[in-house]
């Protein structure tokens, strides 16, 4: 494991004291780096707005975000339960017989996954979404790493609760919507920019998050401009890397 991206990104959730605090952009680090740091192949994030249900708020790729969805519009999985209990919530082998959660576990071998490991995003009593871990192979996640999975989970909503209380004219339920309201315009931009360049659209994604951190702008607003404005230009995306060499012993 990489020491010095775990102690970063402790820091980086930890700082949502500054003035221009993007939730969009702080929950997507949650997830890239729970997959970094772990032994996930995606992550997502579930929020819940002010009327307690769960909405869809960040992953870590498309495909994940799109089993996130799929959850709440078929009001089964993991995710929801580990909402609902406020506890852990494991699947360890998602083709396996006897399923759980039957739709939802189809939906995610479909889409690559086999494990799932749901950990909810609390502090003390107050629960308010969950951080979820998905993995291609099957099999429990590694103790350890559960625990650093949750220590994240644990200081982003710390992070969440405490930027908050720093601006007392909000609740959390407000800033929570906010949040989960331009995350739809992202969508949107994500889905327009991904059709021009034709890239998907994670490509898109990241085009814009970089464009918006380049440019020091909110992220949301990137993605408004660029649905708002026909001028509005992203640089094309990188050519992929060129295959590995292979020599005539290799075949």
């Amino acid at each position: 494991m990489d020491a010095d991206l775990l102690s970063d990104t402790f820091v980086e959730l930890a700082d949502t004291m500054v003035a221009d605090f993007d939730v969009i952009d702080f929950l997507h680090l949650l997830t890239a780096r729970s997959v970094a740091l772990l032994s996930a192949s995606a992550a997502g994030v579930m929020l819940a707005d002010p009327r307690g249900e769960l909405r869809v708020a960040a992953s870590s790729n498309h495909a994940a975000g799109l089993l996130e969805l799929f959850q709440i519009q078929n009001d089964q999985g993991p995710c929801l339960d580990c909402f609902r209990t406020g506890q852990t919530v494991t699947a360890i082998d998602l083709a396996g017989p006897g399923q759980q959660w039957p739709r939802f576990a189809a939906a995610a071998t479909q889409s690559g996954f086999r494990a799932v490991e749901a950990l909810p995003m609390r502090l003390r009593n107050q629960v308010i979404g969950a951080l979820n871990l998905f993995r291609a192979d099957p099999g429990p996640f590694d103790p350890a790493e559960l625990r650093l999975g949750q220590a994240l989970a644990d200081v982003a909503t710390i992070g969440l609760l405490h930027e908050r209380n720093m601006r007392r004219n909000e609740t959390i339920a407000e800033q929570l919507q906010a949040a989960l309201n331009s995350r739809v315009v992202i969508e949107q931009a994500k889905g327009k920019l991904a059709e021009r360049l034709g890239i998907d659209m994670d490509q898109a994604f990241t085009l814009l998050r970089h464009h918006a951190r380049n440019s020091n702008q909110r992220l949301t607003n990137v993605a408004r401009n660029f649905l708002t404005s026909a001028s509005a230009d992203f640089p094309p995306p990188p050519p992929p890397p060129p295959p590995p060499h292979r020599t005539s012993a290799q075949g």
